[in-house]
């Protein structure tokens, strides 16, 4: 897998996933689990939070106080229905102030 031309990493499916999953509202950010766990491990870097396989796809996300958590994870499985290998699974990690947002990839 080569760069970009201006040397950055391409944007792979990980990427794409991660973006229509932040535009959610009520998503605060993605969240690599616990021990960073779910991720997807690229040459030089990871997207946190999303995991990819024949099998699905899994999604860890932090959400915003007060957001409704169930209607969120909904959202975001209807975000990526049809771009992410299903069945998709959603887990709230966190629920963070509504200031804060978290990293998404690294």
């Amino acid at each position: 897998m080569g760069s970009e031309p201006d040397g950055s990493a391409p944007v792979v499916l990980e990427d794409r996933i991660a973006a229509m999953v932040l535009a959610v509202p009520g998503v605060a950010g993605l969240h690599g689990g616990m021990f960073g766990e779910a991720a997807t491990y690229l040459p030089g870097r990871r997207v946190s939070g999303i995991r990819t396989s024949d099998t699905g796809t899994e999604i860890h996300v932090s959400v915003v106080y007060g957001a409704p958590v169930a209607e969120i994870a909904q959202r975001v499985r209807l975000a990526v229905a049809g771009l992410a290998p299903q069945p998709v699974g959603v887990t709230v990690e966190d629920v963070v102030a509504a200031t804060a947002r978290t990293a998404g990839s690294d």
